[in-house]
Formats: structure tokens, sequence, C-alpha cells
């Protein structure tokens, strides 16, 4: 299904001989966008249009997501670091030597490893509705943990979730995309469609858990590592996540993100999970005012 990202054009770069396919267009200081789950760089449509006249924008499907090459048959291919320089490599190519990356849900953890490993590529970081792996992990305790179900079920090291997914991927997939959503119509019927038939693809079923358990079994002890060293974000940061609103979260996001981040700025909107899409005037704000800072 193609569904316009105007007035960005499409384009697929070889990067290390894996073929990465984004939007790519506007006008002023480069920005990478990356998506999450279960999405691809559609992700960003409705933002596109408010931030093409200010910053050149890149908005590629992740590997294994979308039109993108997966980067090996293992779940290493899906460790943070390696996807964090694979954008880093993808920005170099595309002849932005030093940009800002914002990234949501999935996109988040891949734009916060490239900013902590590579903070002379990245100048600013935006991470939206996510915390580093390893205080995701330390977060879900208790009841909570029911709404976060699928980072146990798809993290499984044998073929179990693929097989169950696999029955049905546009119920598994399509719950995400319903239940995580606030704002009515945020993800009209045709995106959700092609979310579904990009999502539900044998081999993108096989990435997406791949994914998650690179997240279980890899990207976390990276992360205590970096704890542990006292490493830190050296660059402005965005974290802005969903307000719950009268609900308590059980954990403190701007505690978590200031514990890695020195220039730190914070914002809850009041949307769902998704929020380029339910809030795309306030994330597009949000983004505008961390690039100028």
């Amino acid at each position: 299904m193609q569904i316009s990202m105007m007035p960005l054009r499409t384009t697929k770069v070889s990067v290390g001989g894996h073929d990465v396919v984004a939007d790519v267009g506007g006008d002023g200081p480069p920005v990478l966008l990356l998506h999450g789950f279960p999405q691809t760089r559609l992700t960003w449509r409705s933002v596109v249009p408010l931030l093409a006249d200010r910053f050149q924008l890149v908005c590629p499907d992740l590997p294994g997501y979308g039109d993108s090459a997966r980067l090996g048959d293992a779940p290493q291919s899906f460790d943070e670091a390696l996807l964090g320089r694979h954008m880093v490599k993808l920005m170099h190519q595309l002849g932005y030597e030093r940009f800002a990356v914002v990234g949501h849900d999935r996109g988040g953890l891949v734009a916060f490893r490239a900013a902590l490993d590579d903070p002379d590529s990245v100048t600013h970081l935006g991470v939206l509705d996510i915390l580093p792996t390893v205080d995701n992990w330390a977060a879900l305790q208790g009841p909570g943990g029911v709404f976060a179900f699928h980072l146990y079920l798809l993290a499984q090291p044998t073929d179990l979730p693929e097989r169950l997914i696999g029955a049905d991927p546009d119920v598994f997939f399509g719950h995400f995309l319903d239940t995580w959503t606030e704002v009515p119509g945020a993800i009209p019927p045709d995106v959700r469609a092609h979310y579904l038939s990009a999502a539900g693809r044998p081999e993108a079923i096989h990435a997406i858990c791949d994914d998650y358990r690179a997240s279980a079994f890899i990207d976390g002890v990276q992360d205590e590592r970096d704890q542990a060293e006292g490493r830190r974000l050296t660059m402005p940061v965005l974290a802005a996540w969903q307000d719950p609103g009268e609900a308590r979260l059980p954990f403190d996001p701007v505690r978590i993100w200031e514990s890695w981040a020195a220039d730190v700025h914070t914002v809850a909107l009041r949307c769902g999970h998704f929020l380029p899409e339910e809030l795309p005037k306030q994330v597009a704000d949000a983004v505008t005012q961390l690039i100028a800072s």
C-alpha cells in the first residue's frame, strides 16, 4: 500500500550491504525520525508536513520492519547498539555528519543508543514514550505487567511467539493499534491496514520477535554496564510520554531520564502511546524547541 509522505521522496540506500528504505526531504538542519512497534516510517506522516520547511528529514523503516532489510539471521542482529550504528551510517551516507535524532517506542531505544554511543554525530536526542531498556524492565512490577505482556511473549527464545502470532497476526498487532490509542481517528483505516500488512508477514513477525529477544537478553545488559560506568548523554534531550491522567505510572520518567542526561526537557501529553500520530502538532513543536536549544 502506497501512502504519501509528502513532501518527502522515497529512497533506498545500501548500508553495509543491507537495504534501508527511507523517506527523505525538507530544508534545514537534518533530523532522523525513527518509528516504533508495530509500525513503519508512516508513523511520522502527520509530523512531516509540520517540520519539512524547517528541517531536512530522514524517515527510515527500521531494519526488519516495513521495507528495510534486517541485519542478520539471529536476535543479535537487533542489538540496539548495532541498530544505532546502522542508523548513524545511514545518515553519514546521505551526507549528514551531524544530526538530531528523534525516536518513538522501539525507535526511541535505537535513538538513545545512537546518541549515547556516538555523541560526535548526534546533536540532539528526542525519545517519545519509552524508557531505556534496563529501566523499562525494572518498572514492570505487579499488575502493571499485564499491559506489557508482549515484552515477555515476544522475547521467548523458541518459535512459540512466531507460531502463536502467525495464527492471526491481524488480531495480535491490531490489539496494540486499537488499545494503545486514545485520540479517535489517529490511525485511519488505510494506515492501520498498512501496519497490519507490514507486520503480519512471516519474516516480519520473526524480525519483531528477534527485536524483543535482543531487548530481553542483550540490550538491558548493555544499559546496566553503561550505568555502572556512569555514561551519560551529553546533548540536549527531549523526553515525552503519554500523560496517564488520574492513573499513576509505576515509575518516574523525569527521574529516570534525568539520571541519563544533564540537559533534559520533559513533557507529558494527554493522548495514548502513539504520540506522533495522536498529537502531531505538539510533537512537532517539541522537536522544534529541542533543536533550538
